[in-house]
């Protein structure tokens, strides 16, 4: 009788000990199932935010213009280490190699036209070019702003970024209907961007707020 009673209780025990890890089981498989799934929404997310990231990315090389202040450093040389501006005719002039073309290039560009105008005269030039200031490119802003005018630009910016340069919107500027000039590279007729203020501040249309060139108009009507 007493051992019955024993093996009655150690299959009860059993029993509760399979129910319990039945349990577990199927908790963990119902978690591993719906895992994938968050990180699928993840990665959309991802992905859309780096469409809109990439649809106003900025330009990445700067191009000197005229009035542009440059710092020239070579290296173990102070009588060639200068800091000029870029002349209207879009040059520089330096000791030993004289005038030297600097509008129309970038940076690097430009250090490797001086490193080889100095090979003949300085064994192994190491040169370096850095726009200290930006003169040569601006933008407008026109309209119903507080502040219209010219600016510099001298940084990535976008029509936003203009706008607030310029003291922002008036009272009964039409915010729904602003747009960028952009004067065409081939001298044609300039290209019209248009920008919706209301529906950029408010998260749509993003792509529209770009970054503006050199000579483009922002024009609140």
């Amino acid at each position: 009788m007493r051992h019955n009673i024993l093996i009655r209780d150690l299959v009860g025990c059993c029993l509760c000990v399979f129910l319990a890890m039945a349990s577990v089981t199927s908790s963990l498989a119902q978690s591993t199932k719906t895992i994938p799934a968050q990180k699928t929404k993840s990665k959309s997310k991802s992905k859309d935010a780096l469409r809109t990231d990439a649809a106003i990315k900025p330009p990445i090389d700067y191009v000197i213009g005229l009035g542009d202040e440059l710092a020239i450093n070579v290296w173990k040389d102070s009588e060639l280490s200068k800091t000029m501006p870029v002349r209207p005719d879009g040059k520089i002039s330096m000791p030993l190699i004289g005038d030297i073309q600097a509008a129309g290039l970038t940076s690097d560009k430009l250090r490797d036209e001086i490193i080889a105008a100095l090979a003949p005269y300085v064994s192994h030039p190491e040169v370096n070019v850095v726009v200290e200031q930006i003169r040569s490119r601006s933008f407008n802003v026109m309209g119903q702003v507080n502040k219209p005018g010219s600016f510099e630009l001298i940084r990535p910016t976008t029509v936003l970024d203009a706008l607030a340069l310029a003291g922002g919107l008036q009272e009964f500027a039409r915010a729904g209907h602003i747009y960028v000039l952009r004067p065409s590279d081939s001298g044609t007729k300039d290209k019209i961007l248009k920008f919706d203020y209301r529906k950029v501040i408010r998260g749509h249309h993003l792509e529209e707020n770009v970054y503006l060139n050199s000579g483009d108009t922002v024009v609140v009507p």
